[in-house]
């Protein structure tokens, strides 16, 4: 009677230790997870006091202190660059490593061998950008310079130290989740890190869309929905600013204007988010109330847990510099020292081209000059989880990689061959920019740093202590002709291939203007004026406008309007549009369900506040009016992919001429005007709005709100969702649903520096440390905190809540 049970324990053991100790699917081995001893439960971390430490560091050639202050900010003091980078590594890997190594793997294409078969595109596509060769080749230039050198191997060997001392039990709790382990850090990660983000702020481009785009419009219906120049009044150099003549040209072939194929590009991008810019602004002296400059900079990017940034101060002999540092890179990349102060936005210009090229002998030899040369076959092996190893040949031409051929993204026999030539692929040291700037002590080091900078381009704003203040549109810009670029060029021989870069002297740029600031918010960089073709279809247009007019209007302007300008929530483009809304709209013919929802949005300040059930109608009236008038002409069929116009070409457009064709509908048979599409999309929306109301959740902040995700997208528990947050997009205060300012900087250069900074997330990438997320509701509702710069005379300031003491031996 006995057996039964007995047999029946027996297979219950049997299967609970199998799937404690097995790996089902994406579930880890739940035995490792749950373990007391070497499972989650010991990523928690003590709230409160925490002992100061001693800890030796092999290769430390001094003793290194680190003071960890109220918000486990670190302040590392060091007797030279070399231990202080070294240390900024290890505690940047204590406080970060999954995070560091995880963007690298996605940088390099090695997502798969984490996460699976459902990576494998993804990292082909990342394969096909180049990014490990980029890397590689920015490693070769930072290898020839001696202080980048030394910064990225001390940083390294910092990561390296960390890991050394790691554990079952204290590996970082995704490493147990998702059960591996890091591997060593190796220089290559550093500059993976920089190209990660310049595919993020220069990897766009709309080649492909456009050279669409031309087979299906005229050409002066192809300017109006991607015109090159929007109207401005305020562009980044001030309108009006004389420039010199350009000193370089770029020559055009006799047929510039480029036969279109008779195939569409079924080919589609992944493309960073649109909205990926940023704030900065500097105002001189004599516009604040304490007579001393104030620099401000928050970078637009993706929000996640852990954040994008890592708070920290570095202070050597020669050197004192505190901000934001990106995890993964030696040095600050946004930040001030003792002398200057530095923020950055970007310059949004299109610095990547597609060739089509005519390959032989599958992809072994390319048509180029009349010749077909050996192409640079470079074999990707695809690492597989669970799965095979996938292999992919990599065609390097003159231009760049084969990014699209036709074995990718889909087996497709007679698909063209399409190179891309891409700035970011070019051998660089933009950590060099970042290490002189760290140092800088004036106007003329800020230049000087500045040169070496190639990509992605960037607006530096610039302000110091004797009381200068500029801007740079700074980063290396091809030379080109007027549409070079604009559409798939011809790759059979060189008539089509850059022709050099802009010089650097002769970039957009100013230094003390009268009107006694400089700023830039993704705008264009000039007026029409500039003798150079600078090109972009992403400028925004209102953030700039609503930043100008206040700082023109401001005077005795103190750190705390600074904060109130950065968290400004006015809609410029809501303003310029409901004019036209209200025009188009017929109030006699509104229903009484949709009456109460005009009423609201007809009286509306154009103020989008957390609260504002206006701002969450308009946004879903004006969505859906332009999809009604673009959809038609843009999605003929699924097969070909198009751009939408910018909103702001569009809002231009209709207030021009309210009867442009585009509003009458090609596929239906009665004539459509403005009137009626604004009269439809506003009915078309009374139902979405009414639920959300009866929810209690047509305020923006709960309609929309803000999501922080976990980097891992699949783990809400890490997550910080359902922020009540104000802004959006035109607005400068750039807060989206999973996108807006990721690092806020307010720096007033007086005497003693006064300094207030903060970002959405906390110091720590552990989900069980109170550091974790310790400042998301505090940056949700605009709030900021003094940066504390400590020097070594103040190494009992009660706000030192512990130390670490470092030695190599």
């Amino acid at each position: 009677m006995r057996i039964i049970p007995a047999v029946i324990t027996a297979v219950v053991t049997l299967s609970l230790t199998y799937a404690l100790s097995t790996k089902i699917g994406s579930l880890p081995p739940m035995g490792k997870l749950l373990s007391p001893q070497t499972g989650f439960w010991q990523n928690a971390e003590v709230i409160g006091e925490r002992p100061h430490e001693k800890m030796v560091l092999p290769g430390l050639t001094g003793k290194v202190e680190v003071w960890y202050d109220d918000r486990a900010v670190p302040h590392i003091f060091a007797e030279n660059e070399a231990d202080a980078y070294y240390v900024q590594g290890y505690v940047t890997a204590r406080d970060r490593l999954w995070q560091m190594e995880l963007q690298t793997f996605a940088a390099a294409g090695r997502l798969s061998e984490i996460l699976g078969p459902g990576m494998v595109n993804y990292d082909r596509s990342k394969r096909r950008d180049g990014m490990v060769y980029g890397a590689e080749r920015s490693v070769a230039v930072m290898e020839t310079d001696p202080a980048t050198r030394t910064a990225i191997h001390s940083y390294a060997d910092g990561v390296n130290a960390f890991i050394a001392q790691l554990t079952p039990a204290t590996l970082p709790v995704e490493y147990k989740i998702l059960d591996y382990k890091p591997e060593k850090w190796d220089v290559i990660k550093s500059a993976l890190l920089l190209k990660y983000m310049s595919a993020d702020l220069a990897g766009s481009c709309n080649d492909l869309e456009f050279t669409n785009a031309r087979r299906l419009f005229s050409m002066a219906d192809f300017n109006l929905l991607y015109p090159d120049f929007q109207d401005t009044l305020y562009p980044i150099i001030p309108r009006g600013t004389s420039f010199a003549a350009a000193s370089a040209k770029a020559v055009a072939p006799p047929d510039s204007v480029l036969a279109i194929d008779a195939a569409y590009m079924k080919f589609k991008q992944d493309k960073p988010d649109p909205d990926n810019g940023s704030n900065n602004w500097a105002v001189g002296g004599s516009k604040t109330r304490s007579g001393a400059p104030i620099l401000c900079s928050d970078p637009h990017l993706g929000l996640s847990l852990p954040s994008l940034w890592y708070e920290i101060q570095v202070h050597t002999p020669g050197m004192n510099v505190y901000g934001a540092s990106l995890p993964g890179a030696p040095g600050v990349i946004i930040g001030f020292n003792d002398h200057i102060a530095w923020g950055v936005t970007n310059g949004e210009e299109d610095v990547k081209d597609f060739y089509r090229m005519q390959f032989r002998n599958g992809k072994k030899e390319y048509l180029f000059n009349g010749n077909y040369r050996p192409a640079d076959l470079r074999v990707e092996a695809i690492k597989v989880r669970g799965g095979a190893t996938v292999y992919d040949t990599v065609a390097y031409t003159v231009f760049g990689p084969v990014t699209f051929d036709n074995t990718f993204p889909e087996k497709i026999s007679g698909q063209s061959f399409l190179a891309m030539r891409w700035k970011a692929l070019d051998s660089s040291n933009e950590l060099r920019t970042f290490y002189k700037l760290n140092k800088a002590r004036n106007y003329d080091d800020y230049v000087a740093a500045l040169r070496t900078y190639t990509c992605p381009a960037q607006n530096f704003v610039f302000a110091d202590k004797g009381g200068d203040i500029a801007i740079w549109h700074n980063g290396q810009y091809p030379l080109r002709w007027k549409d070079q670029g604009k559409w798939i060029m011809p790759g059979n021989d060189s008539t089509y291939a850059w022709q050099g870069y802009i010089p650097h002297e002769e970039l957009p740029h100013i230094k003390n203007p009268e009107r006694n600031f400089v700023s830039s918010a993704n705008q264009r960089p000039t007026d029409n004026t500039y003798p150079y073709n600078l090109y972009s279809s992403d400028y925004d247009l209102f953030r700039g406008e609503r930043i100008n007019r206040r700082l023109g209007e401001m005077s005795q302007i103190t750190p705390q309007d600074m904060m109130a300008l950065q968290n400004d929530n006015k809609n410029l483009f809501a303003a310029a549009a409901m004019p036209l809304i209200r025009k188009h709209i017929d109030t006699t013919a509104l229903t009484d369900a949709q009456r109460p929802y005009w009423q609201l949005l007809s009286q509306w300040d154009c103020v989008a506040s957390p609260d504002s059930k206006a701002a969450t109608i308009f946004n879903a009236l004006w969505g859906n009016l332009t999809d009604t008038i673009f959809r038609d002409e843009l999605e003929p069929n699924d097969s070909v992919v198009l751009a939408m116009p910018q909103a702001t070409t569009a809002l231009l457009m209709l207030l021009r001429d309210s009867a442009v064709h585009f509003v009458d509908n090609i596929n239906t048979p009665q004539k459509e005007t403005l009137s009626g599409l604004v009269q439809g999309s506003f009915a078309s929306i009374i139902k979405e709005m009414a639920e959300l109301n009866k929810a209690g959740k047509l305020e923006l902040g709960k309609a929309r709100g803000t999501d922080i995700r976990h980097l891992s997208r699949g783990i809400p528990a890490f997550s910080a969702l359902h922020l009540n947050t104000g802004g959006g997009q035109h607005i400068v205060n750039a807060t989206k649903r999973f996108h807006g300012p990721s690092w806020r900087m307010v720096v007033q250069l007086s005497d003693k520096t006064e300094a207030y900074g903060i970002y959405p997330g906390g110091q720590s990438g552990n989900p069980g440390s109170p550091y974790y997320d310790n400042a998301v509701n505090d940056w949700a509702v605009g709030k900021y905190y003094l940066l504390h710069v400590f020097d070594q005379q103040e190494k009992d300031d009660p706000l030192i809540r512990y130390k670490v003491v470092f030695t190599g031996k």
